[in-house]
C-alpha cells in the first residue's frame, strides 16, 4: 500500500470511483483531468485535489511512496504521463488496479456492450439489502448512495467489467452476467468478430465453481467456460425470467421472477420501463445465485432508485417531462426511444443527440440515423471528440441525413438554450456520453421554472 495515489484522468467515472476508494482508505489522493465537471467539483469537496493543466510540477515528488494509475483515454503525449513514466513511479492502468483491488474477493461482475451499469447498481442494491453486503465499483452515480463506490466489510465485491480496451480482461470473478454483445469499440476491436472473442476470453476467466450468466439470444461459444452456463431472460422462459408482467401508470411495472429455486412474487421495479424488468432480472440471477434473500431481492428492487443519467427521469409534470440517458450506441438509443414511446403514449418525443466519438459514429451512422428517425424529432449536437483527434469527413451531419424524420436540426453547444426556450416542450430526452450531461441541469432548472408560471 503507497501513502500517495495520483490519478491521470480521475474525472472519469471508474477513475474517480478508484480515487474514492484510496482516499476511504486513508490515502493521499490528487490527480488531473482535463475539464473540470460535477464530478471533478464533488471530488475535490471530498479533500481529492485535482487540477486542470497538464503540469508534471504539481505530481507529487516521491516515486517511492506515489502510485500512479491513468486511464487509456489519456493522449499518449501528455507531459504528465511522460513524466511519470521517465521517473520510474510505480503506474498501471485503471483496469489493472481494479483486477488487484478484486484479487482475494467473491467478485460478481457485469458485463455487455449496454445495460451493464443500471444492472450492476442494482445488484449492488440487492447486496447491500441483504445481510450478505457488498463494496462496488460502478460505471454511474448510484442514486440509492449518491456515488460510484461503495465500501463494506464484506468479501463480496460488485464490478462494472467494462468491455473498452479489452479492460474486463483482468477480472477473475466468481459470477459474471453478459447483458449483451454488440459491435462497439471497433477502434479498439477492428470487428464484431474480436469482440465476440473479447467476451468468450472473459466469460472463460470466470472460477470454475461459479456461472456465467448471459442473456437469452447471445451467441457465445461455451466450450472455453469452466463455469456453470445459466441464461436470463424478460419473459421467455429460461434459468431465470419474469411472468406475471403488469404495467401500471407512469411506466412501472409488476412482475414474478422465475429461478431454479423457485419463485420470487410481487416484485415492484422502483424505476420506469420495460428494459429495467430485464435488468432487474439480471441483477437478481447473480443474487440469488450467490445466496441472497428473495425477500431481499424483492425489497431491493422495489426501492432501487436508478443512476444519474440512465433513464434518468428529471422532470414529469402534465404535460411536459425531460429524460436524460447516457445513450450513445445504437441498441442503447433504439431500446430507451422504445421504452419512452411505451410509457409516454402518443406525447411528442423530442431528441438532443451528441455523438460520442468519431469512430463510432463513422462506424454506426446508418445505426444511429434508423434508432434515431423513432423521435418525432431530432436536434443534434457535434460529435464529442473524447480520446480521438478528428477524421476526414466524419461528423454529425453523416447521422443527420440519413434521419427519415422531417423535423431535425444540427446546432451548436452555444445554440442549445436558445433553441429549446424556442419550442413548446412536450417530451424532451438528452441522449449522449460526452459533455452533453452540462446541459442537464440548466434544462432541468428551465422546464420547472416554464411549468411555475402555468
Amino acid at each position: 500500500m503507497y501513502s500517495n495515489y495520483y490519478l491521470l484522468g480521475i474525472g472519469g467515472i471508474g477513475m474517480s470511483a478508484i480515487a474514492r476508494y484510496f482516499k476511504s482508505l486513508g490515502c493521499n489522493v490528487s490527480g488531473y483531468d482535463r475539464t473540470e465537471s460535477p464530478l471533478t467539483k464533488q471530488l475535490e469537496s471530498e479533500g481529492i485535489e485535482i487540477h486542470y493543466e497538464d503540469r508534471p510540477d504539481l505530481i507529487p515528488f516521491n516515486t517511492d511512496n506515489t502510485f500512479v494509475v491513468y486511464t487509456p483515454a489519456i493522449p499518449e503525449d501528455l507531459k504528465e504521463f511522460q513524466f511519470v513514466k521517465e521517473h520510474g513511479y510505480g503506474i498501471c492502468k485503471r483496469s489493472r488496479m481494479l483486477g488487484v483491488i478484486a484479487e482475494g474477493k467473491d467478485c460478481l461482475a457485469i458485463s455487455g456492450t449496454h445495460g451493464k451499469t443500471t444492472t450492476s447498481t442494482l445488484l449492488t442494491h440487492i447486496m447491500q439489502t441483504d445481510e450478505i453486503g457488498c463494496s462496488a465499483f460502478l460505471g454511474g452515480i448510484s442514486k440509492n448512495y449518491n456515488s460510484n463506490l461503495v465500501v463494506s466489510m464484506s468479501n463480496v465485491l460488485v464490478a462494472e467489467a467494462d468491455e473498452f480496451d479489452r479492460s474486463f480482461l483482468q477480472l477473475h470473478p466468481l459470477i459474471a452476467v453478459i447483458t449483451a454483445i454488440d459491435a462497439d469499440h471497433l477502434d479498439i476491436y477492428n470487428d464484431y468478430a474480436h469482440v465476440k472473442e473479447a467476451f468468450e476470453a472473459f466469460a472463460a476467466q470466470v472460477h470454475p465453481e461459479g456461472a456465467v450468466i448471459v442473456k437469452k439470444g447471445v451467441e457465445i461459444d461455451c466450450s472455453g467456460i469452466k463455469a456453470k452456463v445459466l441464461r436470463y431472460s424478460y419473459d421467455s422462459p429460461c434459468d431465470f425470467y419474469a411472468s406475471d408482467i403488469v404495467e401500471s401508470d407512469g411506466g412501472y411495472y409488476s412482475f414474478t421472477i422465475n429461478y431454479p429455486g423457485g419463485t420470487v412474487r410481487d416484485c415492484k421495479a422502483g424505476v420506469p420501463g420495460w428494459v429495467n424488468v430485464e435488468n432487474s432480472i439480471a441483477a437478481a440471477a447473480v443474487a440469488l445465485q450467490y445466496g441472497a434473500a428473495p425477500a431481499s431481492v424483492r425489497e431491493a428492487i422495489a426501492s432501487f432508485k436508478g443512476v444519474a443519467r440512465r433513464f434518468d427521469i428529471r422532470v414529469n409534470e402534465k404535460g411536459c417531462t425531460y429524460i436524460d440517458d447516457y445513450a450513445h450506441h445504437p441498441k442503447e438509443l433504439e431500446s430507451a426511444i422504445s421504452s419512452i414511446r411505451e410509457m409516454f403514449k402518443g406525447r411528442r418525443i423530442c431528441g438532443i443527440f451528441q455523438p460520442h466519438l468519431y469512430t463510432r459514429t463513422r462506424d454506426f451512422a446508418d445505426g444511429f440515423a434508423a434508432a434515431l428517425s423513432n423521435l418525432d424529432e431530432l436536434i443534434m449536437l457535434p460529435i464529442y471528440p473524447a480520446r480521438e483527434l478528428p477524421i476526414e469527413g466524419v461528423n454529425s451531419e453523416m447521422i443527420l441525413d440519413k434521419v427519415t424524420i422531417k423535423d431535425k436540426m444540427l446546432v451548436q453547444k452555444s445554440e442549445l438554450m436558445d433553441i429549446i426556450k424556442s419550442k413548446k416542450i412536450d417530451c424532451l430526452v438528452t441522449f449522449g456520453a460526452g459533455d452533453i450531461d452540462h446541459f442537464v441541469v440548466p434544462i432541468e432548472n428551465y422546464l420547472k421554472e416554464c411549468l411555475k408560471k402555468y
